[in-house]
């Protein structure tokens, strides 16, 4: 069973917004027994030792327990945000979480986001104070940095100056974080920009890459991506005794684009929630708006079908897509060090 002690918000600069609490729970539960599974393991104790003694020779990952974090807190925009945007600037109005909550929850999407599925919906707790250096410190940065540079008269070659910056920004947080006591950290890369409906509505002359995603757009996203994993690198050589785990959620994120049939989507580059053009998405009326059409006024709802959807409202992505990216993610096949969430506090 799951049980989580707390969560709380933090915002700071460069788009750290966000809060969630999280606990891990145990990987086997003690009542998974079976007896033929425990014969064939009794009479095959010595080959199964020699194995996994090999294994974790081969990969220590294998020697290493589940970490125990009593929280999460978490850094991020409105992708990873469960309610600190909602409450401080934007309500978000139906349809927004009619998948799972079935009324707006706070968060940017039909349902739940990459941080609630990493520990479920929890009720808001104030931490105790011995949480702190236990918790796990998750990151998911760059989409708004990015983006909002592309919507401020800057060119994309001012946007791609811009991204040292950003970056040492994010690492100065990332060192004040861990001088007050914080010694595991999660940090995602920034995701696909150029495949998002409002990107794509908006910049319609920018090069298509082969699954029709923005190309310059994507190329800047995976500039910032670059320096932020020079930056980790730095980070791990400046904080001893820091895990750092750098998950490139790009790769994740922009699979459900270019293979989006065999992931079970359709459509990946159309919003589910919106109105208008071939992306189903305008800059004058957005998700839950109202638009007056022939003298009547139509309420911009969500398609029939969101499971099968992966953007939500032309900025978000679906409940269904950020269950998909972090069954990928939590694993540790697209993190560095190659290490699974659920030990995270490990240095490898």
């Amino acid at each position: 069973m799951i049980r989580c002690p707390a969560f709380l918000p933090f915002q700071t600069s460069s788009s750290l917004l966000g809060f969630l609490s999280i606990c891990i729970s145990r990987f086997v539960s003690p009542n998974m027994e079976s007896p033929i599974i425990l014969n064939y393991f009794t009479s095959s104790l010595s080959c199964f030792c020699m194995i996994l003694l090999y294994a974790s020779t081969l990969n220590p990952v294998f020697a290493l327990e589940n970490c125990t974090f009593p929280a999460i807190f978490n850094f991020g925009d409105s992708n990873s945000d469960t309610g600190g945007l909602a409450a401080a600037l934007i309500t978000p109005t139906p349809p927004y979480g009619e998948t799972f909550f079935h009324m707006p929850a706070g968060r940017f999407s039909d349902g739940r986001l990459i941080i609630d599925f990493m520990g479920g919906i929890y009720a808001n707790l104030m931490p105790e104070k011995d949480y702190f250096p236990k918790a796990l410190y998750t990151f998911d940065i760059g989409q708004n940095d990015i983006g909002g540079g592309s919507f401020s008269n800057m060119t994309l070659e001012e946007v791609n100056a811009s991204v040292p910056d950003i970056v040492n920004n994010f690492s100065t947080n990332v060192k004040a974080i861990y001088d007050v006591g914080a010694r595991s950290f999660w940090i995602h890369n920034t995701g696909p920009l150029g495949c998002l409906p409002y990107i794509l509505t908006n910049f319609l002359s920018a090069q298509r890459d082969s699954h029709g995603c923005a190309k310059p757009y994507n190329d800047v996203a995976q500039y910032f991506n670059y320096k932020l994993k020079e930056a980790i690198v730095q980070l791990r050589i400046d904080l001893p005794l820091a895990a750092i785990t750098h998950v490139d959620i790009y790769s994740a994120k922009y699979s459900l684009f270019s293979e989006s049939n065999k992931h079970g989507f359709e459509f990946p580059l159309v919003a589910c929630c919106g109105y208008g053009g071939k992306y189903n998405y305008s800059n004058s009326v957005r998700c839950g708006g109202t638009i007056t059409v022939n003298g009547s006024q139509i309420f911009v709802g969500s398609c029939e079908h969101p499971s099968v959807r992966v953007n939500w409202d032309g900025f978000h992505y679906t409940e269904a897509a950020n269950k998909f990216v972090f069954n990928q993610i939590s694993t540790g096949a697209f993190s560095d060090p190659p290490i699974p969430l659920k030990m995270a506090c490990h240095r490898v």
